[in-house]
């Protein structure tokens, strides 16, 4: 997001506590200047002179938000209300607020809208509802909140994460010459590339503020609908000589939900996406050649989220309030 947004012209400023700054498997394309802060210790003095906020900071998926619902509650709900209050109050014109398509919850084959019940089954879930309703009743005139509703991402980026659908399905096949699928595969994903994200938030950037004020967007397309038998089968064509196994497991990830992104389409008409699975795919596996993944770094508790916050509350660099602790 940083880099493409210098790229587009923008004065970026970053803020990151620094969970997961030891997890790179590529090269970062530059240094972005950042305050160096956990979300839940912003002053006002943090938001002045900013005219933007792209809000991207939680505990980032479902197993996360299990883990302890008092963290998730602090950080995904609370201290994203506190975030806004305080950039309303600085003058900060207009918030975008990185949500999820999973607050929809298990919709079956049915295709979900902005205006489809939201029915979230977990605690990242619902902390993703109960932030975009606070923050929603904050719109004013000077303020204007838009909540992004992402499918699930991937793609080749620093701090990589194989804890997402198509980028654990490529490294997989990647590294074991195999993809294996725990469900039945028929559940739906919406999934969208890293560098489109940056793309898309950076329309809402520039759009006009009535075209979008406290509005809230399923972002995507619907050509990126897929399920996840399809996502299996394009990361075993990718990669030469890849094999996939069925071998479901009562426990296995059935949540599904198939987005509708009219609303986007015709907000954005001129936004065309320009990454696809297959063209994803293919990026993910040349990168990997690149850097030469083994089946060691496919599995590093750094590029899982849950893995890598165990690893710091165990080693003690994290206290049971999950801060850092001090030397």
């Amino acid at each position: 997001m940083s880099p493409h947004l210098v790229s587009a012209g923008f004065e970026v400023v970053g803020l990151d506590t620094g969970y997961f700054s030891e997890c790179t498997l590529v090269p970062d394309s530059g240094k972005i200047p950042t305050l160096k802060k956990d979300i839940r210790d912003l002053s006002p003095r943090d938001l002045e002179n900013f005219d933007a906020v792209i809000h991207l900071a939680a505990l980032s998926n479902d197993p996360i938000g299990n883990l302890n619902d008092g963290w998730t509650e602090e950080i995904n709900y609370q201290a994203s209300v506190k975030l806004a209050d305080l950039s309303r109050a600085a003058g900060v014109k207009r918030f975008l607020f990185s949500s999820s398509c999973i607050m929809y919850g298990a919709a079956d084959t049915l295709v979900v809208n902005e205006d489809s019940p939201l029915d979230p089954k977990t605690e990242y879930a619902r902390s993703k509802v109960k932030a975009e309703r606070a923050i929603s009743a904050m719109a004013n005139k000077g303020f204007s909140p838009v909540f992004v509703r992402n499918g699930t991402v991937y793609g080749v980026s620093p701090r990589m994460r194989f804890d997402t659908v198509l980028n654990d399905f490529m490294g997989s096949a990647a590294t074991t010459g195999k993809v294996v699928v725990h469900s039945d595969g028929k559940p739906w994903r919406p999934v969208m590339h890293v560098q489109d994200v940056a793309r898309y938030f950076q329309a809402m950037l520039e759009a006009p503020v009535e075209k979008i004020h406290n509005q809230a967007f399923n972002a995507g397309s619907n050509a990126l609908n897929h399920q996840i038998i399809e996502l299996a089968g394009i990361a075993v064509e990718t990669v030469p000589n890849a094999r996939l196994e069925m071998v479901p497991k009562p426990s296995a990830d059935q949540r599904t939900y198939k987005a509708d992104f009219g609303k986007f389409a015709k907000t954005f008409p001129d936004f065309k996406f320009k990454w696809n699975a297959r063209s994803g795919a293919a990026e993910l596996y040349d990168a990997f050649k690149r850097v030469g993944l083994t089946f060691e770094d496919y599995k590093d508790k750094k590029f899982t989220r849950l893995k890598w916050l165990h690893y710091l509350l165990d080693s003690g660099k994290l206290d049971n309030g999950l801060r850092w602790k001090r030397n």
